[in-house]
């Protein structure tokens, strides 16, 4: 399958795995893009020689495009940007931040630039600012996602209206239905998180892996607005957050209670109790922890024999 996604990215299918915290290693990422995808490193939870030693081993593991995700907001976004450059990484995805930061330096250097946005109006600042490409995530998306709400289904149609470079979807992605409804609405690929969560390559633990299994319809929010708003499971951690808002608790408050390391302490650890859990809506429908290969394989077959279904009406 050809298009402007994956003409951009040299890869097969116009599928990128989301750069996720405590959960996208050098093994989902290369599994992701020997598989046809575009595989993707989550610096935001990696020290510089922990990034490093990921890009290093990535590249021993595959020889298809990958890309490295990097938040702005990251305290060592230099170091991560000089190991970026050393390590010779073709394409960066860049979030939680101004794209005209950085969006220049590493054009420059002849790297791909690509965009995380929430809103339309972010969508237009980060073509303006240069991008290759705008990945446009929905409310329904896990992690750390935007304070306007709006929808997946509503976001993509109204960028694809004021910009005019590669779009992908993000937000409430886990199938191949999905994919192609997507693409319907005017986006050129997809990137999918949660669903590579719960993956036999992802590093987060086994714990977290099941919880999102076992999870159902409901059982994520948005919450910590206030601070970065963030999707999450529902568990002791999240019930101690939402009792802090009954009683009004103030933002210095909520700054304690959520403390260091909560993340890690959740999904690379473990601790379903006390840990955070992000995770999107679409968890409620992933039901099995599968090779990520096997995930794509999965997901294009789907598409292609729903586009076919629908051109056939």
């Amino acid at each position: 399958m050809q298009n402007r996604i994956t003409e951009l990215f040299n890869i097969e299918f116009p599928i990128v795995q989301g750069g996720m915290v405590w959960t996208s290693g050098w093994r989902l990422a290369s599994a992701v893009s020997n598989s046809g995808g575009l595989g993707v490193i989550g610096a935001g939870s990696m020290y510089p020689d922990v990034l490093r030693e990921h890009i290093q081993k990535c590249k021993k593991a595959t020889s298809n495009p990958f890309a490295v995700n990097i938040p702005m907001l990251y305290p060592d976004i230099d170091k991560l940007m000089d190991i970026i450059i050393d390590e010779d990484v073709k394409i960066v995805i860049t979030s939680a931040g101004n794209p005209k930061t950085w969006t220049s330096f590493l054009k420059d250097k002849g790297i791909t630039v690509v965009h995380v946005v929430s809103s339309l109006k972010f969508a237009i600042k980060a073509q303006d600012a240069g991008v290759d490409a705008i990945v446009a995530e929905g409310f329904e998306a896990g992690g750390h996602n935007g304070r306007d709400e709006t929808t997946t289904f509503v976001l993509i149609p109204a960028v694809r209206e004021k910009i005019q470079i590669p779009l992908i979807a993000a937000g409430g992605i886990a199938t191949g239905k999905a994919m192609l409804a997507a693409m319907v609405l005017g986006a050129d690929g997809v990137q999918v998180g949660s669903r590579f969560v719960a993956t036999l390559e992802a590093s987060n633990h086994i714990n977290f892996k099941e919880r999102v299994v076992a999870s159902q319809e409901g059982d994520t929010l948005l919450t910590l607005k206030e601070l970065a708003p963030v999707r999450l499971l529902k568990n002791k951690f999240f019930q101690e957050v939402q009792s802090a808002y009954l009683r009004c608790a103030s933002t210095e408050e909520l700054k304690l209670i959520l403390g260091r390391g909560r993340a890690k302490k959740g999904m690379f650890l473990g601790d379903m109790e006390d840990g955070e859990l992000e995770i999107g809506q679409v968890s409620a429908l992933i039901h099995d922890i599968q090779p990520a290969g096997q995930i794509i394989k999965e997901m294009m077959n789907e598409f292609n024999l729903r586009k076919d279904e629908l051109f056939r009406l």
